[in-house]
């Protein structure tokens, strides 16, 4: 579980490398700075994220959506407020939150370490310093579960952006977290490579992944979602089951569904 207790974050809190956004410069969710060091980015935040469940942590641009879920394994450090991760807080152990924890950025290229799909994605346990077996094992199952079994080999500068997505997800399931946190991860996708992610995701949260997918567009990932979480300049505004929290949308700043969705049914 991922707990969340009365957590308030600023702007340039003391990280020369943080944007307005909460995140390093380069994994910002859309805005410029306009001056903003100092105001708050997150005011007093609690949420509970049981372990298995699909949340949709959506909100405009700007909102702090970001700059939350960058402390669920100690990216940032609040200003005030905790976070724990199976009850355990975030900053007494940053390894292990972040094998409990895995963050896949708004633009996945940026992060890519190696040349090949198959050393991008064994980076993560070859620095936990697992035995080459096992490191071997956990690569070629988190492949196989985002559909690109046998593809170890391809250079990863040579897939699709869509491809691109599904080998980031593939490198932070190679950690084999509790909970995979995805921020923005269906920019600049045109609509079949979004819709393959998304089915790739409702698998994994099938299989037992806690999903937690950051967003400003609700087309779509309400159909599999438990939960639909809103912030608004900073606060939740919203937080409840999607078939709820929908009809509360309507003076928020966030893109609503506007078609039936696709996806089947979660079982």
């Amino acid at each position: 579980m991922i707990e969340v207790r009365d957590l308030t974050h600023r702007y340039g809190n003391g990280d020369p490398d943080e944007d307005p956004d909460g995140g390093p410069v380069g994994e910002r969710d859309g805005d410029d700075d306009d001056g903003r060091a100092g105001a708050t980015a997150v005011r007093d935040v609690s949420l509970q994220i049981p372990d298995g469940e699909f949340l949709v942590l959506a909100g405009a641009n700007g909102s702090g959506k970001s700059t939350l879920v960058r402390h669920f394994n100690g990216l940032l450090d609040p200003d005030e407020g905790e976070v724990l991760v199976d009850g355990e807080p975030v900053g007494d152990d940053l390894v292990a939150a972040r094998t409990r924890v895995g963050m896949v950025f708004q633009e996945p290229r940026d992060c890519f370490v190696a040349a090949t799909v198959a050393r991008d994605v064994a980076f993560g346990p070859e620095n936990l310093g697992l035995p080459r077996e096992e490191i071997d094992r956990r690569v070629e199952r988190a492949l196989a579960a985002v559909n690109m079994a046998g593809r170890g080999g391809e250079r990863i500068d040579r897939l699709s952006g869509g491809e691109q997505e599904r080998a980031a997800v593939a490198g932070a399931l190679a950690m084999e977290p509790s909970h995979l946190v995805l921020d923005e991860p269906f920019t600049g996708f045109d609509e079949p490579a979004r819709e393959s992610v998304l089915a790739h995701l409702v698998e994994l949260n099938r299989d037992g992944t806690g999903i937690v997918l950051v967003t400003h567009d609700l087309r779509d990932v309400l159909d599999p979602a438990d939960r639909l979480v809103v912030l608004d300049d900073g606060a939740v505004a919203v937080d409840a089951p999607p078939a709820t929290a929908v009809e509360a949308l309507d003076d928020l700043p966030v893109r609503r569904p506007d078609r039936p969705a696709r996806l089947l049914e979660r079982c």
